[in-house]
């Protein structure tokens, strides 16, 4: 598994107008998930479209291995089979596994033995991000939970029971972590204040298609019949909206002329409605949108204000990439973080490349646009903060080195290619 668990730092030689096709990857955040669902299936399943090279979902397939579980990789079709009927109840060497949805696996274990060990959660740290809604997910459908040195213990020795679970904050990881754990209970479990994002909604497709009963009323209601007995399934996952935003604003501010393939745009209107609002003018058909110099208005960005929050808004992973737009923009603009208002390490990352033009306090940046960024070092406190700063990288005249960019790496499936193939120059260099 190349560059998996290791440090990386990039060299990039800056200033080069990108021209070409990029096409979107299946989406990191429903990918990982439909991943850890499949354990519960007592068939084999086939995920299509799937980013193969994520290294968290490298890390998933891994673990799945370890514990006996068969995964076989199609590089060329992008896709995997994962067969469970050879897991076994082990307990591993070693439970360190860098990865936020390692709960997402227990309902397969607890299906099948009635006991689940899993990893403790890792990933970035933005703000606090414990898992204490997962324990009490398990708890109300009918786990004990025993905290070990190096793994979480859940056991439900007599079976998960149906039950409710009132979410205290809407949450996308306790949403689906309760669906999973839903469905393999052969009764009526219901989730209220339920996070129905886009990888949400296709994770409750998968389970459809397993042969679990699952109403959803409005944004945040759902209920669920599970089932003892799941079919197998072929599924595709849905295009990552956060990529598709990323070249979107790459191509804006690079002045470069690229055609990104596999845009979920039901899924992104109001993301780009705040980008027609600042004045770029984009391309678009049912599943594709082309960007060129000639789209911004005026030949500028509009500065603008906009709030990051849930979907189908501008989440708070897309917050780095709106903050890039308004560097270059005409003037003064600002960005409101309502959902994680500490995602703000990256900035004084980001300042080393724009110099002057960026102030911020939890929740709110402020950002003066327009000015060209000078080549810089720097090291990434986070993912999509990472790749904000390799992007500042790339449009600065020079040479700039990202230490650290395997944040980036972790959530871009075939980044180095995809830009490589715009006619960008980046070399990586292994950490010691």
């Amino acid at each position: 598994m190349e560059n998996i668990n290791k440090q990386l730092t990039a060299h990039v030689h800056g200033g080069i107008i990108p021209k070409g096709r990029v096409k979107v990857s299946g989406a990191k955040n429903a990918a990982t998930r439909l991943l850890a669902a499949s354990l519960i299936s007592d068939e084999s399943v086939v995920l299509n479209n799937f980013p193969i090279d994520l290294v968290d979902a490298q890390y998933k397939i891994d673990f799945i291995r370890q514990i006996g579980g068969k995964v076989e990789v199609n590089t060329e079709r992008e896709s995997l089979t994962i067969s469970t009927s050879d897991v076994q109840n082990v307990i591993l060497d070693n439970y360190d596994y860098p990865i936020r949805t390692t709960y997402l696996l227990v309902a397969g274990l607890l299906k099948k033995f009635g006991i689940a060990r899993i990893p403790y959660p890792g990933g970035c740290k933005i703000g606090s991000r414990g898992y204490d809604l997962h324990i009490m997910v398990w708890e109300k459908l009918g786990c004990t939970v025993t905290e070990e040195e190096n793994f979480i213990i859940v056991e439900a020795k007599n079976g998960l029971v149906g039950g409710e679970i009132d979410f205290p904050i809407s949450t996308i990881g306790g949403t689906e972590s309760a669906l999973i754990c839903a469905s393999i209970i052969e009764g009526e479990t219901i989730i209220r204040n339920a996070y129905i994002s886009p990888e949400v909604s296709s994770l409750i497709d998968f389970l459809k298609t397993l042969g679990v009963n699952i109403e959803v009323a409005g944004n945040s209601f759902i209920k669920v019949i599970g089932k003892r007995y799941l079919a197998g399934s072929i599924f595709s996952v849905i295009p990552d909206r956060i990529e598709a935003l990323t070249w979107i604003v790459l191509a804006v501010i690079s002045g470069g002329d690229i055609l990104i393939e596999d845009v979920p745009i039901d899924f992104m209107e109001i993301p780009l409605i705040h980008l027609k609002d600042a004045g770029i003018n984009y391309f678009q058909n049912s599943e594709s949108i082309y960007i060129t110099p000639s789209c911004q208005k005026n030949g500028e960005v509009q500065p603008f204000e906009l709030a990051c929050g849930t979907h189908p808004g501008v989440i708070s992973d897309m917050q780095p990439f709106y903050v890039l737009l308004g560097l270059h923009a005409k003037g003064v603009s600002r960005v409101y973080d309502y959902r994680y208002p500490e995602r703000t390490k990256y900035l004084e990352e980001l300042s080393k490349f724009y110099a002057n033009s960026l102030s911020w306090e939890n929740g709110a940046i402020t950002i003066t646009g327009k000015n060209k960024p000078a080549p810089a070092v720097t090291t990434s406190t986070d993912l999509r903060g990472s790749m904000a700063l390799l992007m500042a990288a790339l449009i600065a005249d020079g040479e700039s080195e990202i230490r650290n960019v395997e944040m980036a790496l972790r959530g871009y499936n075939r980044l180095l290619p995809k830009l490589r193939n715009l006619g960008y120059k980046i070399d990586l260099q292994e950490v010691n």
